[in-house]
């Protein structure tokens, strides 16, 4: 029996954390849709689509954790860009810690998990 899909599983781990990797991408500096994506990307996030990140910002905004603006392009529309409320750099900070003991927790459990196999692979 193989590994099953690690793409899908990847997936499935990025849309837990999606709104903290958000917050974190537009505290740094207010960005756009397409840009946030590309900056995820450059993270090594690139499993990320454009499309998936607005349901999150969506919700992001109406739990009050970000704000838009319109800023107007020299060629095209204006494009919305986001940024943090009080509220977001809270959350952001207390969602980093709660992600800082989550993954610290998983390592530990992982790493003791080799330890005790000799660190063979399966």
């Amino acid at each position: 029996m193989g590994v099953p899909d690690q793409g899908r599983r990847r997936s499935q781990w990025l849309r837990g954390v999606l709104d903290l990797c958000l917050l974190a991408v537009v505290a740094d500096e207010p960005a756009y849709g397409y840009e946030m994506v590309q900056r995820l990307a450059a993270a090594g996030l690139d499993a990320v689509a454009e499309g998936s990140i607005y349901p999150a910002l969506g919700r992001l905004q109406r739990e009050g954790l970000v704000e838009s603006y319109l800023v107007e392009g020299g060629t095209g529309p204006a494009r919305k860009y986001y940024r943090p409320t009080e509220d977001g750099h809270a959350a952001l900070d207390a969602w980093s810690r709660e992600w800082t003991q989550l993954t610290d927790g998983v390592s530990a459990v992982l790493r003791r998990t080799i330890v005790a196999d000799g660190g063979a692979d399966r």
